[in-house]
């Protein structure tokens, strides 16, 4: 800070008036520098999520987790009543959240049979109770097997889908009904796990693709028996190669005074990408953005490191057999 009229300084931090004639002092305001980290936090924290929290609170305390700077997101969506695999990404590594929301899910569900509700779970209020015919594994198998493979499945309206701008949750909270439409998904396996007819209880393994309700199944299926059903309750048990078993529980990671031991490196998500290593004028032109030629490289899709091992980007090339085949980047981590 410095007298605009004579070379006097003026008080720190203050705009005060000055003895050669009443100029004002003006303070110069240079930056702060950020206290560094010993390194940038990139990567994913699997996480075992507990019931009674939605996948936003998981993501709001991980931020308090991983201090001030750090960006951090989720990869698929779980209800706040479900529990399991609920994978975190903080730093660089929440712009590869995209390769992991497309990945195969799998779930054990508990659908109670004779009753539904208005959301298709237990958290719903009770529209209708039937009683539960007499049923076998034989017929139980039978109903099952409608819904493996390839099926079309109608959304539930207490979901976070859009329609005409606006939540179907906000919507239905206001008493409305949209007729929506079905969509296509894929359930690879459904296992009958247990059938307790004393509790008209149905235990189910699940193993699903992007977009299936878990929900929606449990409606579905108490319709084609005839008794009408609701999801009372549901573990997610993987995400991709995320997997119950594994995952830490979030007050774990809150009292952990080192969370190296839990957070995974970013390429976990895209492991099964063919992986290169760029000489540093490769990687040079990768960082700006720019096509680079991989010789010997038969791969469409591949995760590119620096030198040192570092995930630098993955790039794809539309034709990989062609004489001077380019690379593109898709995405870029700095």
């Amino acid at each position: 800070h410095e007298c605009r009229r004579c070379p006097s300084a003026g008080s720190a931090g203050r705009v005060v008036k000055c003895w050669c004639g009443g100029v004002r002092v003006r303070r110069i305001y240079r930056p702060l520098p950020l206290a560094p980290y010993l390194e940038p936090m990139i990567g994913f924290f699997n996480i075992n999520k507990a019931a009674g929290m939605t996948s936003h609170d998981v993501v709001a305390r991980m931020r308090r987790v991983v201090g001030r700077g750090v960006k951090v997101g989720h990869a698929g969506t779980l209800d706040p009543a479900a529990t399991g695999v609920l994978p975190v990404a903080v730093g660089q590594a929440t712009r590869l959240i995209e390769y992991l929301t497309d990945a195969q899910k799998g779930y054990r569900a508990l659908v109670a049979l004779g009753t539904t509700t208005t959301t298709d779970d237990a958290e719903g209020e009770v529209l209708e109770q039937r009683a539960v015919p007499p049923l076998d594994h034989a017929t139980l198998e039978a109903v099952l097997q409608q819904f493996r493979g390839p099926i079309m499945q109608v959304p539930p309206m207490y979901s976070a889908l859009h329609h005409q701008g606006q939540r179907l949750y906000d919507l239905a909270r206001q008493g409305q009904h949209i007729e929506l439409e079905p969509r296509p998904v894929t359930i690879s396996r459904l296992d009958l796990l247990a059938w307790s007819p004393d509790t008209a209880h149905l235990a189910l393994l699940v193993e699903c693709s992007k977009g299936t309700y878990i929900r929606a199944l449990a409606r579905d299926i108490g319709a084609a028996l005839g008794c009408g059903a609701h999801l009372a309750v549901l573990e997610r048990t993987f995400v991709g190669s995320f997997t119950v078993d594994a995952a830490a529980p979030l007050e774990t990671l809150q009292q952990a005074a080192d969370l190296s031991p839990y957070l995974l490196p970013p390429d976990v998500v895209v492991s099964d990408w063919f992986p290169v290593t760029l000489s540093e004028g490769q990687a040079r032109r990768v960082g700006n953005g720019n096509t680079v030629h991989l010789p010997n490289v038969a791969e469409a899709r591949v995760r590119a490191y620096t030198a040192d091992g570092r995930l630098l980007a993955l790039l794809e090339c539309p034709d990989p057999a062609a004489l001077a085949a380019q690379w593109q980047p898709l995405k870029v981590l700095q």
